[in-house]
């Protein structure tokens, strides 16, 4: 990726010199410069990948029943408190995903006739693969498109937005309509399989008898030529795995309540797109016994920052050194800023250790002792009152009769609001501490196997019932179970509650919703998840916990932190306003 960017500036140095040289003539460079500099050439596409719109912290969550923020600039504050307009949009994906769609036009337009070696076989290879790339992009910029402006028209159509599949110029008729819903799903999808057919599953070395049959075809008998086109120097970019992925997110998000009725992609059609990614883990079919390879890799899950190549991540962005989400999030007493605050609604949301809910008496929760046997993903993923965190394994007071600023509202814009920090994501061997000042190695997990996994048992659950399996080898039932065991819940009693789940779909789904709830968390995925299904979830208020001693004895009282206002048109985002007001043929989605 480092080597895209420096094409891009490359790129950027030869169009910015007409701006400032004269004569200019010689330093004007059209788009055919490129078809003999294949370094100008994908300089073109670089910008898709710059481009792209996955977000390094967990911005979105602030605004849902998961999480608030102590920064009260916080646009996400904003959004969640009832401000939220169409000229003030903060999960906006207009201009950057169109940005993006019109340099892959350009560049799709104009590959073909790139010299990308003066080998004619290794030309086909490079030209294939980056068309693959383009197609494979222009899926996850109109995908983002889709999921932030698709919505109900005043009349009760269900639009996406104006298709773009040519570059467009200064005589370009901007004043497009939007195209339906459905059609942007078919055109997304199309991109997706052309992707497909032309990328590697996976960039990695392979040997000669693994060279593809089109390339054998054409004469190709080294892998190393294959490998200098395909091979692992070519890791970080999109791949046919990761299309696939694509592919499957935008079934489920179709075939979603909040859209199924204005689209004709079925239950049966999302779990059908997600299970090809799944099946080609090791050990995954069946999933019987907890014998897949995925299953084992609990390390992995709760080290999601650490700079690895867990096999659980499917797409990822650059490793960094450094310490900023910890200086962000980390509790005040660690030189954090304790920004992201998980609520007492999502700490609910964590089972018992034996995997009923805590509203459940079989689970045998103490209110006055709330944190004791619940299931490990809780002081995995979040910093409870009196638990450890930092290089150091400070304890961290969050309760009122804390000392220091860790405690709850104890100082505004630092302290929690809710009495509970972020720990998911987060390294404890950094040290923003300005005396050591100690970074460490961070990606962000663009896609997950779990968001695969968790998508295939929603689809499928709705489309076969909680054991059924269409065409597949296991259910929903299967892959809940298996995730729960990986958490290590219901161990002692063979997951009785989940086991009562087995056999009613309607109990079932609440139950894959809300591991998915769990699993996902500070993930950027609640906010969509909860539009997509249409729950009121996303009007629930923001609530913490207040935690006092007294009298030598721990009381605990749950506290309103932030309401939520959220109208039932907001379950579909806005079309800028800006837009509406210049193009007369587009058509804005109701109540905004």
């Amino acid at each position: 990726m480092k080597n895209i960017i420096k094409l891009l500036v490359l790129v950027l140095l030869f169009t910015a010199c007409e701006d400032f040289i004269e004569p200019a003539l010689e330093n004007n460079r059209g788009l055919e410069a490129m078809y003999n500099e294949p370094t100008y050439a994908q300089g073109i596409l670089a910008n898709a990948y710059i481009l792209l719109p996955y977000a390094s912290t967990p911005n979105s969550d602030v605004a849902t029943d998961d999480a608030v923020s102590n920064d009260n600039s916080n646009n996400y504050l904003m959004m969640a408190t009832g401000s939220w307009t169409s000229n003030n949009n903060p999960l906006s994906q207009w201009q950057g995903r169109k940005n993006a769609i019109q340099y892959l036009n350009l560049f799709l337009e104009n590959t073909d006739e790139v010299v990308w070696s003066k080998d004619e076989v290794i030309s086909t290879m490079y030209n294939d693969r980056l068309k693959g790339e383009a197609y494979g992009l222009r899926a996850v910029q109109m995908y983002y498109l889709l999921l932030a402006h698709g919505g109900w028209s005043q009349g009760g159509e269900l639009l996406g937005v104006p298709i773009l599949t040519e570059s467009e110029s200064s005589s370009s008729d901007f004043n497009l309509p939007r195209n339906s819903f459905q059609q942007c799903v078919d055109q997304i999808l199309a991109d997706a399989d052309e992707a497909i057919s032309l990328l590697p599953l996976d960039f990695g070395d392979i040997s000669n008898s693994e060279i593809p049959a089109k390339y054998v075809s054409l004469g190709v008998t080294n892998a190393g030529d294959y490998n200098r086109v395909n091979g692992n120097l070519m890791r970080g970019r999109i791949t046919g795995r990761i299309v696939e992925a694509v592919r499957a997110q935008v079934a489920l998000l179709a075939s979603s309540p909040a859209y199924e009725a204005g689209t004709s992609i079925t239950w049966e059609d999302a779990a059908d797109y997600a299970a090809p990614v799944l099946d080609r883990i090791d050990g995954v079919a069946g999933l019987a016994g907890n014998g897949g390879t995925w299953y084992a890799n609990k390390s992995e899950i709760e080290g999601l920052a650490s700079g690895v190549n867990p096999a659980e991540i499917i797409w990822r962005s650059d490793i960094g050194q450094n310490n900023d989400w910890e200086a962000d999030n980390f509790p005040p007493s660690l030189y954090g800023k304790g920004r992201v605050n998980p609520t007492q609604n999502l700490v609910d949301a964590f089972p018992m250790v034996n995997g009923y809910p805590i509203t459940d008496p079989a689970g045998n929760f103490d209110p006055m002792n709330p944190y004791a046997n619940r299931d490990p993903r809780l002081s995995n993923y979040i910093v409870v009152n009196e638990s450890q965190q930092g290089p150091n394994s400070d304890v961290i007071v969050t309760a009122a009769y804390g000392s220091n600023n860790d405690a709850i509202n104890k100082e505004s814009g630092l302290s929690t609001r809710t009495g509970y920090y972020m720990r998911k994501l987060l390294r404890y061997d950094c040290n923003p501490n300005p005396e050591f000042d100690t970074e460490q190695k961070h990606y962000t997990a663009r896609i997950r196997y779990t968001e695969i996994f968790l998508a295939y048992a929603e689809a499928a659950n709705e489309a076969w019932g909680p054991t059924g399996t269409g065409s597949h080898t296991y259910s929903a039932y299967d892959v809940i179970k298996a995730i729960r065991e990986r958490a290590g819940i219901g161990t002692d009693n063979n997951d009785a509650y989940l086991e009562s789940a087995k056999s009613v779909q309607d109990k079932m789904r609440e139950l894959i919703r809300n591991e998915r709830r769990l699993e996902l968390c500070f993930e950027n995925q609640r906010f969509w998840d909860l539009r997509r299904w249409k729950v009121a979830n996303l009007n629930e208020t923001a609530t913490g916990m207040q935690i006092e001693n007294p009298n030598g004895s721990l009381t605990y009282t749950s506290i309103n932190v932030e309401a939520r206002d959220y109208k039932d048109y907001m379950y579909y985002g806005p079309l800028p306003y800006g837009e509406i007001q210049k193009w007369s043929n587009l058509e804005q989605n109701a109540g905004w």
